[in-house]
């Protein structure tokens, strides 16, 4: 019998382009469902896939600080991930809620 050999799935190895961060964050704030953690969690796939090193420089953090913030352990502060999506190069927007 052959042995199979399984690997972690890391989302961050499958966004490569800002057309694909965008959608993939677009989704989670989708399915977050008010979980700011989540949204953190999210955001540092996003980071990573793009270089956790760069983002913290582009948002004015140390490297250690973004990782604990986008941890998902926690909800960082509104201003942090404002900071980490520009500095993703993406933007937040707002649509009317249809309930």
């Amino acid at each position: 019998m052959v042995k199979t050999t399984t690997t972690r799935y890391d989302v961050a190895e499958h966004l490569r382009t800002p057309e694909e961060m965008a959608a993939y964050l677009e989704a989670c704030l989708e399915e977050a469902n008010g979980d700011a953690a989540f949204i953190a969690k999210a955001l540092g796939d996003l980071a990573r896939a793009k270089g956790m090193t760069q983002v913290a420089r582009d948002a004015g953090l140390s490297r250690e600080s973004l990782y604990k913030a986008l941890s998902g352990d926690r909800a960082p502060s509104f201003d942090t991930i404002l900071k980490v999506v520009s500095a993703l190069g993406l933007k937040l927007h707002a649509e009317a809620a249809h309930v």
